[in-house]
């Protein structure tokens, strides 16, 4: 028996473009002055839209009105305002949480809203280390040189999705050597010496180590692009699987060699939002949202992902999914920065266009 569900989501770099989201017109007050409304003003959160899928409502997306920068600068109050989210999740009805972007990261995954009993709560990490895994094995396959030793490395490897995508590649040797990078070296060493046995591992701190990677999967939880165009290598494939996103649209002209593909979009053709969206066409989400609408339509009870979710939701994940197969709830076909591509046509541009740079055209190192 199916239940509803909410997911919450908050306004990300730039706050006039997503508030626009909800009502046109907040598009036309400028950055500082939401900058200071939301820092100070005790707002509530509020249903942005509802969702529709099959036809069918089936809940509600619930904006937090708290910003990127906010909730990492001030987790605390940050993680309040996503607890008085989750009573609004209640009060609509929903049956279950997720987790969105930020949101997630305040909660520690979830962690701070486990001892709830009256809404499940999903940090949507499961589905989206699913959806990635996916998504990185057909970059593998189509625009990796595979007579290479494909080397893949992971930024922000030991958060929830990282280390899960990590041992999922580790799992089945998907990748000739991994490069994890994080700032947590006690965590980063054990996590390496615990793939290590499976996969070559090499463990980094700073972005200087994926210099080499022939696919870099971006991972990390920050509200700027932390990504630059030095830090990798010619031709590179980068999956970016953040929200909000550390990659920035100017990196593909600096870099004319890279290719640079939106991670974690999940392709649920009768998807509408209705009176609201999250900067996604209809008919697509985001995997940690898709994660929460599984749960939903499979009538799950209680919580699901919390914190570090385990190989095992991820394969549960994979199963609800195949459930569903009929509304979609799969990996969505290529997108970069929104714009549909072709990952076989674009690879062998930039191929074309790093031989170039190593002759010297684009001034680059060879």
């Amino acid at each position: 028996m199916s239940s509803t569900f909410a997911f919450t989501v908050h306004p990300r770099a730039r706050l006039g473009e997503d508030l626009a989201r909800v009502w046109s017109p907040l598009g036309r007050v400028p950055d500082p002055v939401y900058d200071t409304a939301l820092r100070r003003l005790p707002l509530r959160p509020i249903s942005m839209a509802g969702i529709h899928i099959g036809g069918a409502p089936v809940g509600h997306v619930v904006l937090v009105p708290f910003g990127a920068r906010h909730l990492l600068t001030s987790p605390s109050e940050g993680r309040a305002r996503v607890h008085r989210a989750v009573d609004k999740a209640r009060t609509l009805g929903c049956d279950v949480v997720g987790l969105g972007a930020l949101t997630a990261t305040v909660t520690a995954g979830g962690v701070s809203l486990r001892t709830r009993t009256d809404i499940g709560v999903t940090n949507g990490n499961a589905f989206t280390a699913a959806i990635v895994d996916d998504q990185a094995r057909r970059l593998l396959r189509d625009a990796v040189d595979h007579a290479s030793d494909p080397h893949v490395a992971i930024v922000g490897a030991t958060g929830s999705v990282g280390a899960a995508v990590t041992r999922l590649l580790a799992r089945d040797r998907a990748a000739a050597r991994l490069t994890l990078v994080a700032r947590s070296t006690g965590r980063l060493d054990a996590l390496a010496a615990e793939v290590g046995h499976q996969v070559p591992t090499t463990t980094a701190t700073t972005m200087d180590a994926i210099a080499t990677a022939d696919l870099v999967i971006l991972l990390t939880a920050s509200a700027d692009a932390l990504l630059e165009a030095r830090h990798l290598a010619p031709g590179a494939v980068v999956l970016d699987a953040t929200q909000p996103r550390n990659t920035s649209p100017t990196l593909v002209d600096e870099r004319p060699d890279v290719l640079v593909v939106d991670g974690g979009v999940v392709d649920i053709p009768s998807l509408r939002l209705v009176g609201g969206n999250i900067g996604l066409p209809d008919g697509r989400s985001y995997a940690c949202f898709a994660e929460t609408a599984l749960l939903a339509l499979t009538g799950h009870r209680g919580h699901f992902s919390i914190g570090v979710p385990t190989l095992e939701l991820v394969d549960r994940t994979r199963g609800m999914a195949a459930d569903l197969a009929h509304l979609g709830f799969r990996a969505a076909e290529p997108t970069s920065f929104g714009r549909p591509v072709t990952v076989g046509r674009a690879v062998a541009v930039s191929r074309a266009v790093g031989r170039a740079g190593s002759t010297g055209a684009l001034g680059m190192a060879s």
